[in-house]
């Protein structure tokens, strides 16, 4: 089973940083929260911070950790590590997105989830 992070990025204002996945790509036009593959023997906050750099060039600091789901999409199950957590230096910018959207808890619904973090959505929407 491969890991997974992801990261729950909070603003001041208490919105929630959704991205969307660009079309053509798999699950192309899904709404996610950002991360990546924990690499072998890599420590998944660690895996967060790097693969937050690398996808939204922002330095973050992961915090409490949220019930891991485990999800199929048809390659192999996935277990996805969630974690909240805050910007430490930058500005959230979609480099591997199509969009980026800081959302208040009333937007969240609308969108159009990937499967795998709906579960984590209604956790931290239930806290």
């Amino acid at each position: 089973m491969m890991d997974v992070v992801a990261g729950l990025i909070l603003d001041a204002a208490g919105r929630l940083l959704a991205c969307r996945r660009p079309e053509g790509k798999h699950l192309g036009g899904k709404w996610e929260f950002p991360g990546g593959k924990v690499e072998p023997g890599e420590d998944a906050a660690a895996a967060l911070v790097r693969e937050l750099e690398e996808e939204l060039g922002i330095t973050v600091l992961p915090g409490a950790a949220l019930t891991a789901v485990v999800w199929d999409y048809g390659k192999g199950p996935i277990r996805l590590l969630p974690y909240l957590c805050r910007i430490e230096a930058g500005e959230p910018h979609p480099h591997e997105h199509s969009e980026i959207r800081w959302c208040g808890r009333e937007e969240l619904g609308g969108l159009d989830w990937a499967a795998a973090d709906v579960p984590i959505l209604a956790e931290w929407l239930g806290r």
